[in-house]
């Protein structure tokens, strides 16, 4: 497929201060909390201005044309199926059958947090979703359980990191979209990484939990395990068709990614009236909420195309692969830089911006490395994924610590040993291209 970014010829990178004066306005900008999606446009508007190398008279038609994707249609909708499954109380159910898969485990509760935090991304595909749902349910009843307040809400946020990692996941729509690769094809690749994020931070948490034994549930009977799963199923079984549908829809091929976030909002609005616990006087507000959500995602894209573009022209992700080869031309190097650059991006800014500046800057030193663009848009994705732990952004955990009351700092000191987790994880997805290609056809191997 084609990218919105088409490379231009190599060229020797003479940038003077028509690209380091955008730059730096960009820096000073988010230094004093000015919105992303403002700060993103200024440094645009100011890149176009001062270089010339595109007419600003394209900066209007750039901006609509880069969101009038069909793909991004499915973004506002997995943001208002997730909205739906918890007003409809769908997300509980899912908690139910997590806590009656883990009553074998140690650390039970905690375990059962994990599992439903993968569950909601399943569907929702948004991190800071997650967290603000997982954390009302559970938090209160991880202090109960005997886990401290911030390990309790370090646990929630890590958990909640799976939500732009396992599909359907909006992180992947928009990299496929900036690098014109299938969002559908993303998906499958994703699948094994996700799921081995989330075993990552099930397993951290219950090594935490024998070393500091949090929680020490007594194990039960394999009839008695067997009976409260069976029971947890049958009492909400109906949770698991909207995760059924987009799975199956996506994987068999017989639903593109938008098609699964319109029929999985309608299954699930569907449920919910059934239930009784969805009325139509919940439209109103649902829609805002998810409208909000949206409303902060795609004027960061729209913004963030014509300074991609603007780069591009200016060669300026040539000149980023011939400054890094020049440095070193050993792969496994290249590839632990780019992770560093991934990494400290993620701690300073959203996911989207990053997505939108970084990966066509970052692709030519995929491309040069002979690294295959799926396992490249992978790796991105799960690294940029660590900041939603780690400060000064750390937007989890900001959602856990306006939630809970508790200091972000303690929190991010918890949450440590979750991040070397997903590090280690990053490591294996960058130096194993099998964990994100073995679903794939041979096309993409």
């Amino acid at each position: 497929m084609n990218s919105l970014f088409p490379g231009s010829e190599a060229q020797a990178l003479d940038l003077g201060w028509s690209f380091y004066g955008p730059v730096l306005i960009f820096v000073v900008l988010i230094g004093l909390g000015v919105p992303v999606w403002v700060s993103i446009g200024a440094t645009s508007i100011a890149l176009l201005l001062w270089s010339g190398v595109l007419p600003m008279s394209l900066l209007g038609g750039s901006l609509f044309e880069g969101i009038d994707a069909f793909a991004l249609t499915a973004v506002p909708l997995f943001i208002l199926t997730g909205d739906v499954l918890v007003r409809t109380g769908l997300s509980r159910k899912f908690l139910d059958v997590a806590e009656a898969l883990t009553t074998w485990s140690r650390s039970g509760f905690g375990s059962a947090t994990v599992l439903v935090c993968g569950m909601f991304s399943a569907i929702s595909g948004s991190d800071a979703a997650g967290a603000a749902a997982v954390g009302r349910m559970t938090i209160n009843r991880l202090v109960e359980s005997g886990y401290p307040r911030p390990y309790a809400c370090a646990l929630v946020a890590a958990g909640a990191c799976t939500g732009i990692l396992i599909p359907p996941s909006i992180a992947y729509i928009i990299i496929g979209l900036v690098l014109g690769i299938s969002a559908s094809t993303l998906f499958q690749a994703a699948l094994i990484p996700g799921l081995m994020i989330l075993a990552g931070i099930f397993i951290t948490n219950s090594v935490v939990n024998r070393i500091y034994a949090y929680e020490n549930k007594t194990s039960i009977p394999f009839g008695a395990w067997l009976g409260n799963l069976g029971g947890a199923l049958k009492r909400g079984w109906y949770a698991f068709i909207v995760p059924a549908i987009i799975f199956y829809g996506i994987f068999s091929g017989s639903l593109t990614p938008t098609e699964a976030g319109a029929v999985a909002v309608v299954v699930t609005i569907i449920i919910g009236f059934v239930l009784g616990t969805l009325k139509l006087a919940d439209f109103p507000a649902m829609l805002v909420s998810s409208a909000k959500v949206n409303g902060v995602i795609l004027p960061i894209i729209a913004f963030s195309l014509p300074l991609a573009q603007a780069l591009a022209t200016m060669g300026v992700p040539q000149g980023f692969v011939q400054l890094v080869t020049g440095l070193s031309t050993e792969p496994w190097v290249i590839i632990l830089l780019m992770i560093a650059i991934l990494v400290a991006a993620g701690c300073v800014m959203e996911t989207t911006p990053n997505i939108v500046i970084l990966a066509p800057l970052l692709k030519p030193l995929a491309d040069e490395i002979g690294m295959n663009e799926i396992q490249f848009c992978i790796m991105m994705i799960t690294t940029l994924g660590v900041g939603f732990i780690t400060p000064p952004l750390g937007l989890n955990l900001f959602v856990v610590s306006g939630l809970t009351g508790e200091s972000i700092l303690k929190i991010a000191r918890r949450a440590v040993p979750f991040v070397l987790s997903m590090l280690a994880v990053t490591l294996l997805i960058a130096f194993v291209p099998e964990m994100t290609t073995v679903l794939l056809p041979d096309a993409y191997k």
